[in-house]
């Protein structure tokens, strides 16, 4: 039986494999993170569903540029087969370049994550995720480019 402490350590874990996943552009890797349900609101958009939630990962994290998340400060709250979480999470993006130079990032943001995650029989999935801004430095891919 597992204990709150193990159930913790292991929602903390998916969403660490979430942005693993997404710095890495694995977004095929990404369904199997999420309940059938699963929702997410962030500067990004709006989508539901894992097909559509994938889409907008894959959009939003361009193979031109490198991504790299931040999470810190994860809190989680375990009741039964359900658990709440509130993390802070830094993203940088930075435009790609060659292994011989490593460029300073272009756009820079944090954001305050709040998710939700239940336990399924494969384990625990992502049910909602939820972002808000808190700052940002620099200037996005999408304010960067020309407006149609």
């Amino acid at each position: 039986m597992p204990t709150t402490t193990d159930d913790r350590a292991d929602v903390t874990e998916l969403i660490y494999r979430l942005y693993a996943c997404m710095d890495e552009g694995r977004f095929t890797d990404l369904p199997a993170l999420f309940a059938d349900e699963i929702s997410v609101r962030t500067p990004g958009g709006l989508a539901t569903g894992r097909d559509a939630v994938v889409a907008q990962a894959a959009r939003n994290h361009s193979p031109e540029e490198r991504v790299q998340h931040f999470v810190h400060n994860p809190l989680v709250a375990v009741n039964g087969d359900h658990a709440i979480v509130r993390a802070d999470v830094i993203v940088t993006f930075t435009p790609e370049s060659t292994p011989q130079s490593v460029p300073e990032p272009r756009y820079t943001l944090s954001e305050r994550f709040h998710y939700e995650a239940t336990r399924s029989p494969e384990g625990w999935r992502l049910a909602r995720v939820d972002g808000t801004p808190v700052w940002s430095t620099g200037t996005s891919r999408r304010a960067a480019a020309p407006q149609r």
